[in-house]
């Protein structure tokens, strides 16, 4: 059997004394951007009866914002505006992540 390993000699540093580091890698990392307009559940057969011109009632409410998701997570919510003729987002608010606590 080994003897306990003195705190001085150990390999791990303590978490005060870990340097920065420099984090701009990860800035480049793709990752998807979502806007969900709204959603529902419905069974197989309501949605196997439903054609063109059927109307599938969502649970947002008219003018409500909409979720910002990023690879699946909520990141905060936004409204709809139209840039050179393409759709794009305008942010409202954004919800506490750990995407939040990363330094800039």
């Amino acid at each position: 059997m080994e003897p306990a390993q003195d705190s001085s000699t150990s390999p791990f540093i303590p978490y005060d004394d870990v340097p920065s580091r420099d984090i701009n890698f990860f800035k480049k990392i793709p990752v998807t951007v979502t806007l969900e307009v709204s959603s529902t559940e419905v069974s197989l057969g309501e949605l196997m009866k439903a054609g063109e011109g059927s109307v599938i009632e969502l649970d947002k409410l008219n003018g409500e914002p909409l979720d910002v998701k990023v690879n699946g997570s909520l990141m905060g919510h936004a409204e709809v505006v139209v840039v050179n003729d393409k759709y794009g987002l305008r942010l409202i608010d954004i919800v506490d992540s750990p995407l939040n606590s990363v330094e800039s």
